[in-house]
């Protein structure tokens, strides 16, 4: 099974999922936003698939500092261009994994969906 997990290293529920994969014994490529920035592309597809309100993380420290006018009209174009610039509104982890896309740390959810 081919897995992408995508986070920030030192974001607690990215160390979280990550050791709860590890202990279930499941492989998986990591992609750091810090060092290797987000993707336009994937950032499309992934609000396509669960919407870019479930992506946008709007209870992060780094959306709340915005200025007012950032935060105001927000759609799915300014959201996906606000991730873009900012990494770190993306929320957190996203996991692609053959047949879905898992958005946030819940173990049930995650167990149910890697038959874990």
């Amino acid at each position: 099974m081919s897995i992408i997990f995508y986070g920030i290293p030192n974001c607690d529920t990215v160390k979280k999922a990550r050791v709860w994969l590890d202990g279930q014994g499941i492989a998986y490529a990591f992609h750091d936003y810090k060092k290797a920035g987000a993707d336009a592309g994937k950032l499309k597809s992934w609000c396509a698939a669960k919407g870019w309100e479930t992506i946008l993380n709007r209870a992060g420290t780094t959306f709340k500092k915005l200025p007012d006018d950032a935060k105001a009209g927000l759609d799915e174009a300014k959201a996906i261009a606000l991730m873009l610039e900012q990494p770190s509104m993306i929320k957190r982890p996203v996991l692609e994994y053959p047949g879905g896309l898992l958005v946030g740390f819940k173990q049930p959810e995650w167990e149910a969906a890697l038959g874990a």
